[in-house]
């Protein structure tokens, strides 16, 4: 790290604000740069991704030393040079470390790559899960650090908010690296756990099912309460007189429901505790939790009230069911018209396992979210606002590690990326503390001459690729080519038309 005098046989590190001695063999603070006898090199590879076109190629790992790339040029279109292992425009005069011409299709093109130093970032986090995570906007933890905030659900997820600029910089200095390393890990798909202050624990990792309390999540509901019942209807008419969806937002009854109306099913004299909505939809018929339909109850029974007896009849049939398919019971009125558990009936399994088939398989979704500040645009123009504009009228297209982003209408350039959409290990950090993402901007290089681009500093494609320290890896199939917008990378005919 930065000392008051320079240690013999240190070099400085320029590449972030930090600013490290380091000497030789040695690593900066970030991890990314080192001193090699006597220069300043990057430790991990800058990668370039690879279309496969005729063979279906697999992702080479990143920093894998075993499958080198043997440095045979492939020119054209088929590769794409990322900001990953880049470097970065710091201190922020500094055109960008590559502007990289290609042709594509006979229009001249540039890349503009470049590696962000994020203070103002954060992640967006879905947990697909009917279990309760914890109230809304309270604190999400980790190492016992607030590093978020619990958001709005949404159907069938939970929704965290993670990171972003007063975490970094506005708390303690524990609060901001703990908040750095949870967002790199996280981006890099690696499993972090989080508590929930009076809610739940959880380990989130991208790609991957939740674990919630210990327990891995299998399956996301297949909707609320109430549509559930619409979309079973049909398949419980006849087989059952009564089903109750248990629900935490929204539990469904079938006789009362506009699908059970329409289908004709009688009233069963059922009262159901919480407040009726419309008819046969019910809000808040229990407190959230993590046992049925996302509430906190073991027994569906407790949010019944008796049922009337000048309507219900002894052996009527009850089916109760969560909104996934994980707990169902199934029972019949006695003389006294209270509900008796049975076995569930073989008419009713199958519906039962269709509230499961149709459920989706409960994953985590990681979007990071950041703000390309002013310096960073200055390393693609001398004129920064000009590039903002070229992005919102979609002159320019943005990309975070050639994966698609989703840009934010208004001032400035806030993207979010799926980074499971990104190769791995694509982030780093600086300890600052803040994230380093990679970012390219991709135009016509006529439109670049217009925005006052650094036309000295481009370089053609050919004259990199046979370089040391890059390291080719293959591009996402499911990812459009960034190269080509709107067309798949995917080694499909059909792709090309």
């Amino acid at each position: 790290m930065e000392t008051a005098e320079k240690p013999a046989n240190a070099i400085r590190c320029d590449a972030c604000p930090v600013l490290c001695y380091i000497n030789p063999g040695r690593t900066g603070a970030c991890d990314r740069y080192a001193n090699d006898n006597g220069q300043l090199v990057r430790i991990d590879p800058h990668v370039v991704l690879h279309r496969a076109v005729s063979r279906g190629d697999s992702v080479v790992p990143f920093l894998d030393r075993d499958r080198e790339w043997d440095g045979s040029i492939v020119t054209g279109p088929e590769n794409f040079v990322t900001a990953i292992g880049a470097g970065t425009t710091y201190p922020d005069y500094k055109p960008a470390p590559f502007i990289i011409s290609s042709s594509v299709q006979g229009v001249d093109m540039v890349t503009v790559v470049t590696e962000g130093i994020f203070s103002y970032c954060g992640v967006k986090v879905k947990i697909d899960t009917d279990r309760h995570l914890g109230p809304e906007t309270h604190l999400v933890r980790a190492q016992g650090e607030p590093v978020g905030h619990v958001t709005t659900s949404e159907y069938g997820s939970q929704m965290l908010s993670l990171g972003g600029v007063r975490h970094l910089t506005g708390g303690s200095r524990k609060e901001g690296t703990v908040t750095c390393e949870t967002l790199l890990n996280l981006c890099d798909r690696r499993p972090v756990e989080l508590s929930i202050d009076d809610g739940a624990t959880v380990i989130v990792q991208a790609g991957k099912p939740p674990v919630v309390g210990g327990v891995q999540e299998e399956r996301m509901r297949v909707g609320c309460g109430s549509a559930t019942i619409g979309m079973f209807a049909k398949q419980w008419f006849g087989k059952v007189d009564e089903v109750v969806v248990v629900d935490d937002h929204i539990t469904g009854v079938l006789s009362e429901h506009q699908a059970g109306k329409l289908l004709g099913v009688p009233a069963t004299g059922i009262k159901m505790k919480g407040h009726r909505s419309t008819p046969g939809r019910y809000f808040r018929v229990a407190e959230p939790g993590t046992a049925w339909g996302g509430t906190n109850i073991d027994d569906p029974l407790s949010i019944l009230q008796s049922f009337n007896p000048k309507i219900a009849w002894p052996e009527l049939r009850l089916l109760m069911v969560s909104t996934t398919g994980e707990h169902y019971a199934y029972y019949e009125l006695d003389e006294a018209l209270q509900p008796v558990e049975k076995e569930l009936p073989a008419a009713l399994c199958e519906s039962v396992a269709r509230i499961k088939e149709n459920c989706e398989p409960a994953l985590c979704t990681v979007l990071f979210m950041g703000g390309a500040g002013g310096s960073l645009r200055a390393g693609v123009t001398e004129n920064p606002v000009r590039l903002t504009h070229s992005v919102r009228d979609a002159l320019t297209r943005v990309t975070c590690g050639g994966a698609p982003v989703y840009v934010w209408p208004g001032g400035g350039i806030t993207f979010m990326v799926d980074v499971s959409r990104m190769p791995e290990h694509a982030f780093g950090y600086v300890p600052t503390p803040a994230l380093v993402a990679p970012i390219e901007f991709t135009l016509k290089l006529t439109d670049y001459a217009t925005l006052g681009g650094y036309m000295d500093h481009v370089r053609t494609l050919d004259s990199m690729m046979d370089e040391k320290g890059r390291r080719r890896v293959a591009a996402n199939p499911d990812n459009p080519w960034p190269m080509a917008p709107g067309k798949s990378s995917r080694s499909d005919p059909r792709s090309d038309q």
